[in-house]
């Protein structure tokens, strides 16, 4: 959701139309400057933004072959294998399986190859990548620099150094293939490709490997091993650097916080990033206790980040985790828990605000980016002593199911919203006001910058065994009303509330998943087993 303040941004990127969020100063997928594009005419309450999607490969537009002589015939094109070449003394090599060798068509004779200086023992080719298309025994242009990077119109046959990221993050520029080491003195005329001069070698062939090019891949580790860093979840092969993407294949590594599951005795939470934003703003917690005579306590705290504001997944995660441990802490000693709901929303509030008093941090997260208070949207729902206790500031809501279907359902929270205003107003009706681009602009949140903090609390004494559903807009914007949330939530939810939140999300994803989205599900009334600690 976003502020009501919020002003007027681009859509879509102006380089590749994938949608943005309000604010961002940098595409997420292709890193266009969006400070030099005009903004866009009109402002989208509801922005979908961008999730990440695969880069096209740069097609490369390779020279003929060389004639091998003037008869207007391009070169043979060989495999590998195919000529024997020699070692790098100029003789005959041994008739070894598998070991293949560079040759320059030209000449007829074997390119040289890395050696160890210190033994003289020869060394293995370096493998090139799969996916990259190399000619095998193209001659370079004579007329480009032999130890540059090389160009498009003049392809060289080096390979990378395997000690450099092949796929650099989005902010960094990636290393083109083919060149990796710039001091390397420059290789004799004649040679197809830039292996460095080698030197003399002793006539054992013994340490020679296959070529990598002709050998079977090497097999990707299983799950799970433990081979210095984490494994790219896209190939398993490539090592995740510290920004979060592939050093193989460039992929960026799903976030922790992309899907959360959380299940206790008597409440259960989900949370998912959907298919449009680029990371999870929401946040949740999920605990029990007992009150002084012993009967429990279930506790629920979603919380959705405003995107307009800086750094909302943070507000997000502080308002919950505050709010959690202020219940905690409150409904043990005896408190009543609609007075223990007031003083958690006051806590969240506390916690929201001390993240705006930190611009060194702010800056760090995100700094080219406009630097605003975080806020974030709260609801939390507490079920003990026979009351159902809701509290909320802004467009997050709590529904009531009962478990016989044939009872009403309802909605136990009103939005701190414009369309909520409107409808207050007798401006519009219900239907109309959330119709509207303007119907999800908060008029309440958490924040340093909200105009005054207005906790909202209710209890209720339901007269029947139920559900409570705890969500945030990314879930009810697929199930508005109160009857059409009962008829998303699965009938045996009371039993199993963890499934029962699984397929809430999955409801949202089916309908578009545009936002984040968490739901919790609490059981009415609790059951004994539901007390204790978490």
């Amino acid at each position: 959701m976003h502020q009501l303040t919020e002003g007027a941004a681009m859509s879509t990127c102006p380089s590749c139309a994938e949608p943005l969020e309000s604010g961002d100063l940098f595409c997420g997928a292709c890193g266009y400057d969006l400070s030099t594009a005009p903004a866009a005419a009109q402002d989208h309450p509801t922005i979908a933004i961008n999730g990440a999607v695969a880069r096209a490969a740069s097609s490369v537009e390779w020279p003929p072959a060389p004639e091998a002589d003037s008869s207007d015939t391009p070169a043979p094109v060989h495999l590998p294998g195919d000529l024997a070449g020699t070692d790098s003394d100029g003789g005959e090599l041994p008739p070894e399986a598998g070991d293949m060798r560079h040759t320059d068509p030209t000449t007829g004779t074997a390119a040289p190859r890395h050696t160890d200086p210190t033994t003289g023992a020869a060394e293995p080719q370096h493998p090139v990548p799969q996916h990259t298309a190399v000619p095998q025994h193209a001659v370079p242009d004579e007329s480009a620099p032999q130890h540059a990077v090389p160009t498009e119109s003049a392809p060289q046959h080096a390979v990378p150094d395997e000690s450099a990221p092949q796929h650099a993050g989005p902010d960094e520029p990636t290393a083109q293939s083919g060149l990796s080491d710039f001091d390397d003195p420059p290789a004799p005329e004649g040679l197809a490709d830039f292996d460095e001069p080698s030197t003399p070698s002793t006539p054992s062939r013994a340490a020679a490997r296959p070529d990598p090019r002709t050998s079977a891949p090497t097999p990707t580790p299983p799950a799970g091993t433990k081979t210095g860093g984490k494994l790219c979840v896209a190939c398993r092969a490539g090592q995740v650097d510290r920004d979060g993407y592939c050093e193989n294949c460039g992929h960026a590594q799903p976030r922790e916080r992309d899907h959360m599951e959380q299940e206790l005795d008597a409440v259960a939470a989900v949370s998912d990033r959907g298919l449009r934003h680029h990371r999870n703003e929401d946040a949740f917690a999920v605990s029990a206790t007992a009150l002084p005579d012993g009967s429990p306590a279930v506790i629920a705290v979603v919380c959705d980040g405003v995107s307009s504001a800086t750094r909302p997944d943070e507000a997000s995660l502080a308002a919950s985790q505050a709010a959690n441990e202020s219940l905690l802490a409150a409904l043990p000693r005896g408190t009543h828990p609609q007075q223990a709901m007031h003083d958690a929303i006051v806590a969240a509030s506390e916690a929201v605000n001390s993240l705006a008093a930190d611009p060194g941090q702010a800056m760090e997260h995100d700094p080219h980016r406009h630097q605003n208070a975080p806020a974030c949207t709260f609801v939390s729902s507490v079920v003990a002593g026979g009351l159902l206790v809701v509290g909320w500031v802004g467009d997050s809501r709590v529904y009531w199911v009962p478990v016989d279907r044939s009872a009403p359902a309802a909605r136990l929270t009103e939005d701190d919203s414009w369309a909520a205003q409107m409808v207050a107003a007798g401006l519009m009706n219900e239907a109309e006001a959330y119709a509207d681009e303007r119907a999800h602009a908060i008029t309440g949140w958490l924040g340093a910058d909200a105009y005054e903090l207005e906790p909202h609390t209710a209890s209720f004494k339901p007269d029947r065994p139920g559900v409570v559903v705890v969500c945030t807009d990314g879930l009810w914007n697929y199930a508005e009303g109160a009857g059409e949330m009962a008829a998303a939530v699965p009938a045996d939810a009371a039993q199993r509330p963890l499934h029962s939140a699984q397929v809430l999300v999955g409801h949202a994803l089916d309908g578009g998943g545009h936002d984040n989205v968490t739901v919790a599900v609490l059981p009415f009334p609790v059951a004994p087993q539901g007390a204790g600690s978490a």
